[in-house]
């Protein structure tokens, strides 16, 4: 199963599901694809659409996952590295008005850069990417937050 995470960020992102529809209707994507759209309105017969989910459902679904398909959110990016899971990131543009600005795009390349992540930039190119998912052995995240933590916490008992 694919799942596709939009965030809940208050600008539409359909380009990103039109690609995923378009591979689906080419025959390049044969799963079942789940997605959890927040506010981007878009209608398809291909997929499972839903605009937002508990965060249980969500727990389950991406621990089912076999590839995330997401935009280039931090927090959605590090919750499929936390899983253990396949990640496609595709930046949000702001002159698509998708976002304010084209801070994912820095999000984005900087975790593909360092292996962790594949950067869907030419959304026509989503079929390659999808069979390039299948080999790619995406770099083994660890998480720092427990060494934040106890940085702030010596910063604090300092003061």
């Amino acid at each position: 199963m694919i799942l596709v995470t939009l965030g809940t960020q208050d600008k539409n992102f359909d380009r990103l599901l039109i690609a995923i529809d378009n591979e689906i209707n080419k025959g390049n994507i044969k799963e079942k694809v789940i997605v959890q759209a927040g506010t981007t309105d878009f209608k398809s017969d291909n997929m499972e659409i839903f605009d937002l989910i508990s965060k249980d459902e969500f727990d389950k679904l991406m621990s089912e996952c076999d590839l995330l398909i997401t935009h280039g959110g931090v927090g959605s990016i590090l919750t499929g590295l936390s899983h253990g899971k396949k990640v496609i990131a595709a930046s949000r543009l702001s002159k698509y008005k998708e976002h304010v600005n084209d801070h994912q795009v820095q999000i984005v390349g900087e975790f593909a850069k360092k292996g962790y992540i594949l950067e869907l930039k030419d959304f026509s190119k989503l079929g390659d990417l999808i069979k390039k998912s299948k080999s790619f052995k995406p770099k083994k995240y660890k998480s720092n937050t427990n060494n934040m933590i106890k940085l702030l916490e010596d910063f604090i008992d300092n003061i």
